[in-house]
Protein backbone atom coordinates (compact mmCIF):
# COMPACT_ATOMS: atom_id res chain seq x y z
CA UNK A 1 0.00 0.00 0.00
CA UNK A 2 1.35 3.08 -1.06
CA UNK A 3 2.18 6.23 1.58
CA UNK A 4 -0.86 8.51 1.81
CA UNK A 5 1.55 11.25 1.01
CA UNK A 6 2.80 9.84 -2.06
CA UNK A 7 -0.87 9.40 -3.14
CA UNK A 8 -1.66 12.89 -2.04
CA UNK A 9 1.30 14.14 -4.38
CA UNK A 10 0.26 11.80 -7.32
CA UNK A 11 -3.55 12.81 -7.36
CA UNK A 12 -2.88 16.23 -9.59
CA UNK A 13 -2.13 13.70 -12.60
CA UNK A 14 -5.53 12.38 -12.50
CA UNK A 15 -8.70 13.96 -13.17
CA UNK A 16 -11.13 11.35 -11.02
CA UNK A 17 -14.59 10.49 -11.16
CA UNK A 18 -15.31 9.45 -7.46
CA UNK A 19 -18.61 8.23 -8.23
CA UNK A 20 -19.42 7.31 -4.34
CA UNK A 21 -22.60 5.46 -2.88
CA UNK A 22 -23.48 3.98 0.00
CA UNK A 23 -24.93 0.49 -0.27
CA UNK A 24 -27.63 -0.66 2.09
CA UNK A 25 -27.25 -4.27 2.22
CA UNK A 26 -24.37 -6.27 2.07
CA UNK A 27 -21.55 -5.79 -0.38
CA UNK A 28 -20.97 -9.22 -0.96
CA UNK A 29 -22.64 -12.43 -0.77
CA UNK A 30 -19.81 -14.35 1.74
CA UNK A 31 -18.81 -17.76 0.58
CA UNK A 32 -17.35 -20.30 2.38
CA UNK A 33 -14.46 -22.56 0.74
CA UNK A 34 -11.54 -24.74 2.74
CA UNK A 35 -12.74 -23.01 5.74
CA UNK A 36 -11.54 -19.94 4.85
CA UNK A 37 -13.94 -16.68 4.25
CA UNK A 38 -14.18 -15.31 0.65
CA UNK A 39 -15.67 -12.56 -0.85
CA UNK A 40 -16.25 -14.33 -4.44
CA UNK A 41 -15.59 -17.51 -6.09
CA UNK A 42 -13.69 -18.77 -8.65
CA UNK A 43 -16.43 -19.20 -11.27
CA UNK A 44 -17.35 -15.42 -10.50
CA UNK A 45 -14.04 -14.47 -11.16
CA UNK A 46 -13.78 -15.87 -14.46
CA UNK A 47 -16.71 -14.60 -15.71
CA UNK A 48 -15.51 -11.09 -14.52
CA UNK A 49 -12.01 -11.33 -16.26
CA UNK A 50 -14.19 -12.98 -19.45
CA UNK A 51 -15.90 -9.66 -19.46
CA UNK A 52 -12.67 -7.53 -18.81
CA UNK A 53 -10.95 -9.20 -22.00
CA UNK A 54 -13.86 -8.98 -24.08
CA UNK A 55 -14.61 -5.28 -23.72
CA UNK A 56 -11.16 -4.50 -23.77
CA UNK A 57 -10.52 -6.21 -27.45
CA UNK A 58 -13.12 -3.46 -28.44
CA UNK A 59 -11.36 -0.13 -27.31
CA UNK A 60 -7.30 0.90 -26.18
CA UNK A 61 -8.87 1.84 -22.77
CA UNK A 62 -7.86 -0.34 -19.70
CA UNK A 63 -10.96 -1.76 -16.87
CA UNK A 64 -9.45 -2.89 -13.56
CA UNK A 65 -11.63 -4.20 -11.23
CA UNK A 66 -10.54 -4.42 -7.44
CA UNK A 67 -12.43 -5.54 -4.08
CA UNK A 68 -11.61 -4.91 -0.59
CA UNK A 69 -13.23 -7.22 2.38
CA UNK A 70 -12.72 -3.79 4.56
CA UNK A 71 -10.75 -0.60 3.63
CA UNK A 72 -9.05 -0.46 7.18
CA UNK A 73 -8.63 -2.83 10.66
CA UNK A 74 -10.48 0.77 12.54
CA UNK A 75 -8.41 -0.14 15.64
CA UNK A 76 -8.46 3.60 17.37
CA UNK A 77 -12.34 3.98 17.75
CA UNK A 78 -13.40 0.93 18.78
CA UNK A 79 -10.31 0.75 21.46
CA UNK A 80 -11.18 4.43 22.63
CA UNK A 81 -14.97 3.63 22.81
CA UNK A 82 -14.13 0.30 25.00
CA UNK A 83 -11.58 2.70 27.28
CA UNK A 84 -14.58 5.28 27.66
CA UNK A 85 -16.79 2.42 28.59
CA UNK A 86 -14.02 0.54 30.97
CA UNK A 87 -13.41 4.18 32.22
CA UNK A 88 -17.21 4.91 33.80
CA UNK A 89 -18.17 1.30 35.08
CA UNK A 90 -17.15 1.60 38.16
CA UNK A 91 -19.39 4.96 38.45
CA UNK A 92 -22.50 3.15 36.99
CA UNK A 93 -21.89 0.37 39.44
CA UNK A 94 -21.81 2.70 42.03
CA UNK A 95 -25.11 4.24 41.64
CA UNK A 96 -26.72 1.14 41.69
CA UNK A 97 -25.79 0.79 45.40
CA UNK A 98 -23.11 -1.53 44.99
CA UNK A 99 -19.92 -0.66 46.82
CA UNK A 100 -16.56 -0.88 45.63
CA UNK A 101 -13.08 -0.51 47.27
CA UNK A 102 -10.37 1.07 44.99
CA UNK A 103 -8.65 -2.35 44.05
CA UNK A 104 -11.96 -3.40 43.14
CA UNK A 105 -12.38 -0.29 40.93
CA UNK A 106 -9.29 -0.89 38.98
CA UNK A 107 -9.79 -4.27 38.41
CA UNK A 108 -13.33 -3.84 37.16
CA UNK A 109 -11.71 -1.44 34.89
CA UNK A 110 -9.54 -3.80 33.63
CA UNK A 111 -12.02 -6.60 32.70
CA UNK A 112 -14.33 -4.08 31.21
CA UNK A 113 -11.43 -3.16 28.79
CA UNK A 114 -10.22 -6.46 27.72
CA UNK A 115 -14.08 -7.45 27.04
CA UNK A 116 -15.23 -4.21 25.60
CA UNK A 117 -11.96 -4.26 23.28
CA UNK A 118 -12.72 -8.02 22.02
CA UNK A 119 -16.14 -7.82 21.71
CA UNK A 120 -15.99 -4.06 19.53
CA UNK A 121 -13.13 -6.73 16.88
CA UNK A 122 -16.30 -8.21 15.88
CA UNK A 123 -16.75 -6.61 12.32
CA UNK A 124 -20.32 -5.78 12.20
CA UNK A 125 -19.63 -3.94 15.99
CA UNK A 126 -16.61 -2.52 14.68
CA UNK A 127 -18.62 -0.91 11.81
CA UNK A 128 -21.34 0.26 14.10
CA UNK A 129 -19.02 2.25 15.77
CA UNK A 130 -17.07 4.18 12.92
CA UNK A 131 -18.54 6.98 11.66
CA UNK A 132 -19.64 7.07 7.83
CA UNK A 133 -17.74 9.92 7.44
CA UNK A 134 -14.69 8.16 8.54
CA UNK A 135 -15.64 4.93 6.47
CA UNK A 136 -15.98 6.24 3.25
CA UNK A 137 -12.48 8.81 3.26
CA UNK A 138 -10.85 5.13 4.33
CA UNK A 139 -12.79 3.84 1.59
CA UNK A 140 -12.06 6.41 -0.41
CA UNK A 141 -8.32 6.26 -0.20
CA UNK A 142 -7.93 2.76 -0.62
CA UNK A 143 -9.38 3.04 -4.43
CA UNK A 144 -7.05 6.23 -4.66
CA UNK A 145 -4.31 3.69 -4.00
CA UNK A 146 -5.47 0.93 -6.11
CA UNK A 147 -5.71 3.44 -9.04
CA UNK A 148 -2.01 4.53 -8.59
CA UNK A 149 -0.82 0.55 -7.68
CA UNK A 150 -2.44 -0.61 -10.38
CA UNK A 151 -0.71 1.41 -12.66
CA UNK A 152 -4.06 2.95 -13.78
CA UNK A 153 -2.05 6.02 -14.52
CA UNK A 154 0.39 4.74 -16.87
CA UNK A 155 -1.70 4.13 -19.44
CA UNK A 156 -0.65 5.96 -22.75
CA UNK A 157 -4.18 7.38 -23.64
CA UNK A 158 -4.77 7.70 -19.91
CA UNK A 159 -8.01 5.96 -20.59
CA UNK A 160 -7.78 3.83 -17.73
CA UNK A 161 -11.21 2.84 -15.21
CA UNK A 162 -11.00 1.49 -11.70
CA UNK A 163 -14.36 -0.25 -10.40
CA UNK A 164 -13.42 -0.26 -6.82
CA UNK A 165 -15.92 -1.90 -4.07
CA UNK A 166 -15.14 -1.82 -0.10
CA UNK A 167 -17.13 -4.79 1.19
CA UNK A 168 -17.35 -3.59 4.68
CA UNK A 169 -17.89 -0.18 4.35
CA UNK A 170 -20.42 -0.92 1.76
CA UNK A 171 -18.89 1.48 -0.83
CA UNK A 172 -18.44 1.51 -4.73
CA UNK A 173 -16.52 3.89 -6.44
CA UNK A 174 -15.30 4.56 -10.24
CA UNK A 175 -12.51 6.21 -10.86
CA UNK A 176 -11.40 7.59 -14.44
CA UNK A 177 -8.19 8.58 -16.03
CA UNK A 178 -8.07 12.24 -17.71
CA UNK A 179 -8.23 10.74 -21.36
CA UNK A 180 -11.22 8.96 -20.68
CA UNK A 181 -13.10 11.48 -18.18
CA UNK A 182 -13.36 14.45 -20.22
CA UNK A 183 -15.46 12.77 -22.36
CA UNK A 184 -17.66 10.78 -19.87
CA UNK A 185 -19.58 13.56 -17.47
CA UNK A 186 -20.08 12.60 -13.93
CA UNK A 187 -23.85 11.87 -14.21
CA UNK A 188 -22.95 8.74 -16.68
CA UNK A 189 -20.34 7.26 -14.36
CA UNK A 190 -22.63 8.27 -11.17
CA UNK A 191 -25.88 5.80 -13.66
CA UNK A 192 -23.25 2.82 -13.30
CA UNK A 193 -22.77 2.99 -9.97
CA UNK A 194 -26.51 3.41 -9.23
CA UNK A 195 -26.47 -0.17 -11.55
CA UNK A 196 -24.31 -1.89 -9.76
CA UNK A 197 -25.53 -1.33 -6.60
CA UNK A 198 -29.12 -2.71 -7.88
CA UNK A 199 -27.40 -5.30 -8.45
CA UNK A 200 -25.44 -5.87 -5.42
CA UNK A 201 -28.76 -5.29 -3.16
CA UNK A 202 -30.04 -8.27 -4.96
CA UNK A 203 -27.01 -10.26 -4.10
CA UNK A 204 -25.85 -10.60 -7.92
CA UNK A 205 -21.93 -9.45 -6.90
CA UNK A 206 -20.87 -11.01 -10.02
CA UNK A 207 -23.29 -9.58 -12.45
CA UNK A 208 -22.84 -6.18 -10.56
CA UNK A 209 -19.22 -6.44 -11.57
CA UNK A 210 -20.04 -7.43 -15.15
CA UNK A 211 -22.88 -5.14 -15.80
CA UNK A 212 -20.71 -2.19 -14.48
CA UNK A 213 -17.42 -3.62 -16.99
CA UNK A 214 -19.78 -3.43 -19.78
CA UNK A 215 -21.03 0.07 -19.08
CA UNK A 216 -18.05 1.69 -18.97
CA UNK A 217 -16.47 -0.41 -21.97
CA UNK A 218 -19.26 1.00 -23.75
CA UNK A 219 -17.83 4.87 -23.10
CA UNK A 220 -14.18 3.28 -23.24
CA UNK A 221 -15.36 1.88 -27.13
CA UNK A 222 -17.10 5.27 -28.13
CA UNK A 223 -14.18 7.51 -27.26
CA UNK A 224 -11.26 5.10 -27.51
CA UNK A 225 -12.07 2.26 -30.02
CA UNK A 226 -9.72 -0.52 -30.83
CA UNK A 227 -7.11 -0.01 -32.64
CA UNK A 228 -3.67 -1.25 -34.07
CA UNK A 229 -1.98 -0.73 -31.20
CA UNK A 230 -4.35 -2.02 -29.02
CA UNK A 231 -1.98 -3.35 -26.52
CA UNK A 232 -3.14 -5.02 -23.31
CA UNK A 233 -1.11 -2.92 -20.56
CA UNK A 234 -3.48 -3.75 -16.98
CA UNK A 235 -4.47 -6.73 -15.33
CA UNK A 236 -7.72 -7.91 -16.53
CA UNK A 237 -8.78 -10.30 -13.96
CA UNK A 238 -10.68 -9.10 -10.75
CA UNK A 239 -8.18 -8.32 -7.84
CA UNK A 240 -9.26 -9.34 -4.20
CA UNK A 241 -7.60 -7.51 -1.33
CA UNK A 242 -6.48 -9.31 1.37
Amino acid sequence: VMAVAVIQAAVSQVAAVASRVVVDHSVAVVLQEDGKVKLINDTDRQQIAAAIKAVESKTSGELVTVIAPAADDYIYIPTLVAALIALVTPAILGLTGYALVAEHSYLIQIVSFLFFTAMFRWQPLTMLLIPKRVKYQRAHRVAMEQFFAQNLHHTEKRNAVLIFVSAAEHYVEIIADKGINDHVSNDAWQVIVGKFIADIKARRIADGFVNAVNACGEHLQQHYPADQTNQNELANHLIVLD
